[in-house]
Parts: structure tokens; C-alpha cells; sequence
């Protein structure tokens, strides 16, 4: 059995992806992963072992894009070791580390990598996407995908995945250790401790049971952390530019104000956006209840920070939780000052205000199973199979997998610009062959077409697949087989 490769590019051309095209010298696929298994739901505890996650399909024909030692990948900010791993086992040369890097070394690295994956500090921009001729897909082990320059990724035939689940759990158990630690002035009174002083004080200290929670973006995190501060005695209401369901008793308000005029605590769980950045400024921190508390851990850019400065000056604001900011330092260390914000100074010195460095994900349960989801979920799959389910950027397509029964079939994937009268040209090429099956989809303009085919000799693909390189409508082409 021969397992599948892209085939060799053509000299040339400007987005072929380097691979080794040899019959003679192919090497063994790794195991493929079930779509049975790849389809179970993510809503549900994902503390369980990869190996119940993604079992083996013992009849399934393993396909893989190139020479496994040909695969290259670049890991940065210190990918958890689970996805590290998953891509060794795959065969695949891992580069793995711990920081992410400047943009010139991110763009003499990234030129000769067929997978890159990030989290939130790496910045995938067109000018460093631009030099990314090899690359085939961006796995961003984060929720957050406005790292990356979608919409140009996608003109250049690249997918990009993200982790919308595996930490959403992370995040609202520290918001409700946020909203208990403001409400009883926790961090002040030890700082106050590891001063040497003894401060024992009930006043402006008050129980959580009873008190009202807004939240602002009912999504993955915003419903879990609904149901959590339920389940402690809070009245949970919600805002969100959608009507969703409510999770347990909780209330949808029809407006923002509405939930800043009732709320005890408000919280934010939205990504960035135009619409969203500075969302919180000074005519919203006046709509809030006297001696409310603000809670952000979505994005820096939501809150205006020189206005909550001013409002907790005033005592209208009581305390506040930021482990997100408009501007955060690439590594570790002494970064967090006046000159990487020009209101940092002012922020430290506020009293209750707890200020934690981007690390609402960060526990091992979460990094560990965003390892899972990304590499073994998402990336593995669009490398071995090119389906994108589950890809931010591209049409979500996907072809069940090839048996071992189904020899001389080779599955082409064909991504190109949304422009009438591909299809046709497409199936010209492909009619010489039969082709079982074919899904095609669009997202903007960028269009993802699967087919597989049979009765198809390995010395025929590499006409096949210059052919289809030739088309106008081309960004990028792939033959597995």
C-alpha cells in the first residue's frame, strides 16, 4: 500500500508547497483518526485520555500530503506538550518554543514551515504571511483568532484553526475566584499582610449569594459562568448582540444599559472587534450602580482603562479584575510598566483592583486539552484529510474517509476563488477518472473543493494535479493519495 503524498510542485509557481514526489520512496502514513471520534461533542468534560477521543479506524486507508520527514512544523509561546507530542508521534519534525519571536525571525522561520501553531501574543500579519509560500495551516491554541490576518490567510489557500471549548471552564472559574476576592477586598488585605499589617475590617465587604451578575457575551465562557454563579446564589442576567437561551434562571436583557443599571458585578466575554473595542468608557461607568465591580477577561481592548482609572478614583467603580490589556509584553518579566502602557503606574496604585497577566487559560487541565483539540481535532485531520471542520476561515467541508478496500483513489482538494464556472473546468479534468464523491463550498471569496477519485494511477496525478495548477481561478492545490 502506498501511502498518500502531495505531489511535487511545479517549478515555479508561487504557492506550491515543498514536498518530496517520489513512488519509489514513500514513507508510512501514522494513524489516522476516526470521524466518528472527531465528531463527539466538545461541549462535554475534556479531561479524558486522546486515546478515547480519536480511536483508530482499523479500516481506514491512511492518507498523508508528503514524506513525513518532509513535514515541517513551528510550535511558539510554549504549545502544551500533548499537541507537542501528538506531532511527533505523527512523524512529523517539531519545532517547539517557548516564547514567540520578533517579526523579522517569525518571517525567516515561518518561510520554510508547512504548520505553524501560536497563541495570543504571535502576530500572523499579511507582511508576515506574505513570506509564507509552504505554509498550509495555522493552529492558534487560544480562543482568539485576531492574532492572525484571516481574510488574507484565506487568499493565500490557508487555514487557520482555533480552541473554542477546551478553556472555557479555566476562564469563569477565575472570574468567580475574581468577583468573591473583589467582594471581600482579598487582595488588598493581603497586601496589607505580607506588609506586616493587621487589617481586620467587614465594612464594604459583602457575600456574593443574592447579588446580581451581568454578563456581557453569553458565549462558551459567558454560559459556563452562568450556571457556576447560579449554582453559588447569585441572579445571573446577560447581554449579547444575539438571543441565546438561557442557561438555568438567568434573564437576556434587551440593551447593554439595561444590564450596567442592574448588575452588582458586570464581567466581559467578547471578542475584538470594532463594535466592542472601548465598549466599556466613562458613559458606561457612570450607567453602573454605585460601588459596582468590572471584570475583564476577554480582550484588552474593551475596556478603556484610563476612564476605569478614573471612575475607581472616584468611588464609583469598587474594584476591578484585568487579566487582559491593550498592550501586553511578548515574554516574561519586568514589562509591565509606564512605558509598554502609558497608564500603567496609575493602574497599580488603585486600591482592589486585581491585576493577573493573561492567564485566564492557563491551568494544565486547559493547555492540555487545547493540544488535543487543535493538533489532534483539527490539525492532523486537515494535514492527513483536508477537512476543515472546525477552521475560522475556510468553508466547513468534509468527505468521509477512504477504506482500505478503495485502492487507486486519490483525494484532490482544490482551493480557489469564488468566480463562476469553476466547477465545470474542474470536473473536465477530473472526468477522465470517476470521481465517488465531491463536496464543494464558499466562504467570501474563497472556495474549497474536495473530490475523491478513483481508478486513478500514481503516474496520472502528477498530470492531474499540474493541470488543475494551471486554472486561473487557483490559489492552492493538493493531491492525497
Amino acid at each position: 500500500m502506498t501511502p498518500a503524498q502531495d505531489i511535487k510542485p511545479v517549478a515555479g509557481l508561487e504557492r506550491a508547497v515543498r514536498n518530496s514526489w517520489d513512488q519509489n520512496n514513500l514513507s508510512n502514513s501514522p494513524t489516522a483518526f476516526s470521524l466518528a471520534a472527531q465528531q463527539q461533542s466538545l461541549s462535554s468534560s475534556f479531561g479524558g485520555s486522546f486515546a478515547r477521543r480519536g480511536s483508530v479506524a482499523e479500516n481506514m486507508k491512511p492518507l498523508k500530503p508528503f514524506n513525513t520527514e518532509d513535514v515541517k512544523i513551528l510550535l511558539l509561546e510554549n504549545v502544551n506538550k500533548s499537541g507537542q507530542d501528538i506531532l511527533r508521534k505523527q512523524g512529523y519534525q517539531v519545532e517547539a518554543l517557548t516564547t514567540s519571536l520578533p517579526e523579522d525571525q517569525l518571517i525567516e522561520k515561518i518561510r520554510d514551515v508547512q504548520v505553524i501553531g501560536i497563541r495570543s501574543k504571535t502576530k500572523l500579519t499579511d507582511r508576515v504571511l506574505a513570506e509564507a509560500k509552504n505554509l498550509l495551516v495555522i493552529g492558534c491554541f487560544c480562543i482568539g483568532t485576531n492574532q492572525v490576518d484571516l481574510e488574507y490567510a484565506a487568499r493565500q489557500g490557508i487555514a487557520v484553526f482555533n480552541s473554542p471549548f477546551a478553556n472555557s471552564r479555566s476562564v469563569a472559574e477565575l472570574v468567580i475566584a475574581e468577583i468573591i476576592t473583589l467582594a471581600r477586598q482579598l487582595g488588598d488585605r493581603s497586601n496589607e499582610m505580607h506588609r506586616g499589617t493587621w487589617n481586620k475590617v467587614s465594612a464594604k465587604c459583602w457575600e456574593i449569594r443574592g447579588k446580581t451578575l451581568g454578563i456581557i457575551g453569553y458565549g462558551h465562557i459567558g454560559s459556563q459562568l452562568s450556571v457556576l454563579a447560579e449554582a453559588m446564589g447569585m441572579k445571573v442576567i446577560y447581554y449579547d448582540v444575539v438571543t441565546l437561551m438561557a442557561m438555568g434562571t438567568a434573564r437576556q436583557v434587551p440593551t447593554l444599559n439595561d444590564l450596567l443599571d442592574e448588575a452588582d458585578f458586570v464581567t466581559l466575554h467578547v471578542p475584538d472587534l470594532p463594535e466592542t473595542r472601548n465598549m466599556m468608557s466613562t458613559a458606561q461607568f457612570d450607567k453602573m450602580k454605585h460601588g459596582a465591580y468590572l471584570i475583564n477577561a476577554s480582550r484588552g481592548s474593551v475596556v478603556d482603562i484610563p476612564a476605569l482609572i478614573k471612575a475607581m478614583n472616584a468611588g464609583k467603580i469598587a474594584g476591578a479584575a484585568l487579566d487582559v490589556y491593550p498592550n501586553e509584553p511578548a515574554a516574561n518579566g519586568d514589562y509591565f510598566n509606564g512605558s509598554l502602557n502609558t497608564w500603567g503606574d496609575d493602574l497599580r496604585q488603585l486600591h482592589n483592583i486585581i491585576l493577573t497577566p493573561h492567564i485566564g487559560g492557563s491551568t494544565e487541565e486547559a493547555q492540555r486539552a487545547i493540544g488535543i483539540e487543535v493538533v489532534g481535532e483539527a490539525l492532523v485531520r486537515y494535514i492527513n484529510q483536508g477537512i476543515t471542520v472546525g477552521s475560522v476561515n475556510m468553508p466547513e467541508t468534509q468527505l468521509r474517509s477512504l477504506t482500505l478496500e478503495e485502492e487507486n483513489t486519490a483525494r484532490v482538494i482544490y482551493i480557489h476563488k469564488n468566480v463562476p464556472g469553476v466547477l465545470r473546468k474542474v470536473n473536465e479534468i477530473l472526468g477522465d477518472h470517476n470521481v465517488d464523491k465531491q463536496i464543494s463550498d464558499s466562504k467570501g471569496d474563497v472556495a474549497y473543493l474536495m473530490a475523491d477519485i478513483s481508478n486513478v494511477q500514481v503516474g496520472e496525478i502528477k498530470d492531474l494535479y499540474e493541470r488543475l495548477e494551471a486554472l486561473s481561478s487557483r490559489i492552492l492545490t493538493r493531491v492525497l493519495y
